[in-house]
């Protein structure tokens, strides 16, 4: 399988840099694949798993929103939050579900939307990081 060269920066850290089979992005409209050779693109992502294919091997990586750009040089993505599974602390991230699902009454109108659509993206990552498949 061709390989192609992926990027993936947080304001944190360069969480990846090297060569894939595939990579799996959660976009704003939609999950999509990445293999080489794909038509230039650039995308937001939503909180969600990005995975990293390489060799056969998938490695699991917790992005919370930012941007995906497909180029001739590769993919880069740049997340506003990257964490690989291992790294997750688990019962920090369902504390963090619980503290955002209790201010939701303190939220009204569009901004309660936009609260509710992100602890669904959370409960989504939640439940993802819970199954037996991503062990």
């Amino acid at each position: 399988m061709a390989t192609f060269h992926l990027d993936l920066v947080s304001p944190e850290k360069l969480a990846f840099s090297g060569a894939v089979d595939q990579v799996d992005v959660p976009g704003v409209e939609g999950d999509f694949g990445v293999l080489a050779g794909h038509a230039p693109v650039v995308a937001a992502i939503r909180p969600g798993i990005l995975t990293i294919i390489t060799s056969g091997t998938k490695q699991k990586i917790i992005v919370l929103g930012g941007l995906a750009e497909v180029s001739d040089k590769g993919l880069t993505v740049l997340a506003d939050v990257a964490t690989s599974l291992d790294e997750l602390d688990r019962d920090q991230f369902a504390d963090k579900i619980a503290d955002m699902q209790a201010k939701l009454s303190e939220k009204e109108g569009s901004e309660l939307d936009r609260a509710i659509e992100r602890l669904d993206h959370f409960k989504s990552i939640q439940s993802q990081i819970n199954t037996t498949a991503l062990h």
